[in-house]
């Protein structure tokens, strides 16, 4: 496990896409040498647009482009799109790409997730947003609650380093640039990844180790909530011990059974006093948490099976009171004004019915790691698409 943390970064906390795609749209326009994206998802719409001319044009002005998506996460995403790109100097990368099965994705495990932005090795983001219109409120009823963190400082040696090791299969050269580890604000920060060879437990690992460590509060805000039996036991222990622990879960979901996996588990952490609250504005997207008053991180790693288990994955761990602070007060806000809490005495009704589901989602936390290993662990495969002077680039196409 990865524990080597960088002194001297600032780390500032964006909220949701209007917030944060201002802030990518202009470091991608000031970018000079080197632009590296990792996503899951990127569509063809208010969002997607604007960056395909961002990144055309910083490739039209010398900008050295690579962009890695998920071969699932985009998968509709158009030809002609990506023809775009790739004529004007783009190189674009698909994570293991795979036909469909009448009509339906079939790559499900083992998900490219990670979202991460470094310009020219000397700024970075980190979070969970992709590139779509539904990360801005004015999507409607559906859009997302999500965060993302911009970056300087040494730690941005860190992310440029795990995005070269990413891409390096598809590389036609490595990268020249050196990221400059000029501190630039009073924040101990630190990447941890999650992939299928050498880091498979790191963010796990290090959710425990602060969970274990925790004396005053625990605060996560987490979308697809349905964590291992280990991060279950931590969470309780920390509450039985005085520790004020607070869950933000999602309320009004963007998929009806992620909310119903996680319920299972409410019983359990409600005995102990764990604090849930249903944030029920909109879908809830985040994967956040805190710990005391100097401990946070930020990134993609949801705490469910295909987070924790399968998918590639990056978190920023962040040691900084001040960031602590503005984190906590937001989310003591949303718990506030837009989240409904949740009693046992709630959740005891129809208790009599529920109460073998409960018992078997209890037992999957616990024995998920052992059946996760049942499935293979594909190549960390990354295509890459080229223009075709007869036919537009597309996923059944380019060097592997």
């Amino acid at each position: 496990m990865n524990d080597h943390w960088s002194e001297g970064n600032h780390v500032e906390l964006l909220v949701n896409g209007e917030q944060y795609y201002p802030r990518v749209f202009a470091a991608i326009a000031e970018a000079r040498e080197e632009i590296l994206l990792e996503t899951f998802i990127i569509y063809d719409d208010k969002v997607g647009q604007p960056l395909r001319q961002a990144l055309i044009d910083a490739a039209r002005r010398g900008v050295r482009v690579e962009v890695a998506v998920d071969g699932y996460g985009t998968a509709d995403l158009g030809d002609e799109f990506i023809a775009s790109l790739t004529e004007a100097g783009v190189h674009f990368h698909a994570f293991d790409p795979q036909p469909r099965l009448a009509g339906m994705r079939t790559n499900l495990f083992h998900r490219l997730h990670r979202k991460i932005l470094l310009i020219d090795g000397r700024r970075a983001f980190i979070g969970g947003l992709n590139y779509s219109a539904d990360h801005l409120g004015d999507f409607g009823p559906q859009a997302k609650q999500d965060y993302a963190v911009e970056v300087t400082g040494p730690v941005v040696a860190q992310v440029h380093a795990s995005s070269c090791r990413l891409l390096a299969p598809v590389l036609a050269s490595p990268s020249t640039v050196r990221p400059v580890p000029t501190p630039s604000g009073q924040a101990s920060a630190l990447l941890v990844e999650r992939d299928n060879h050498h880091h498979r437990n790191d963010i796990e690992a290090h959710y425990l180790h602060v969970f274990r460590q925790a004396r005053q509060r625990i605060v996560v805000a987490n979308a697809y909530f349905f964590p291992g039996y280990r991060l279950l036991r931590e969470l309780r222990n920390a509450a039985r011990r005085g520790v004020q622990v607070t869950l933000i879960l999602q309320g009004q979901p963007d998929m009806r059974w992620v909310r119903a996996l996680s319920r299972l588990l409410y019983n359990y952490l409600l005995r102990d006093q764990v604090r849930i609250h249903e944030y029920c504005q909109r879908p809830l997207h985040g994967k956040v948490a805190l710990v005391d008053d100097d401990w946070a991180t930020v990134g993609s790693s949801n705490l469910d099976p295909l987070s924790l288990s399968f998918n590639l994955e990056a978190n920023l761990m962040i040691r900084d009171r001040a960031f602590n602070h503005g984190l906590h007060q937001h989310l003591m806000q949303l718990v506030e004004q837009q989240c409904k809490a949740v009693t046992l005495e709630r959740m005891v009704r129809g208790y009599w019915w529920r109460a073998p589901l409960i018992f078997l989602g209890f037992h999957l936390t616990r024995y998920f790691p052992r059946i996760a290993g049942w499935f293979p662990a594909h190549r960390q495969r990354l295509t890459s698409l080229q223009p075709d002077s007869d036919t537009p680039a597309s996923y059944n196409g380019g060097k592997t």
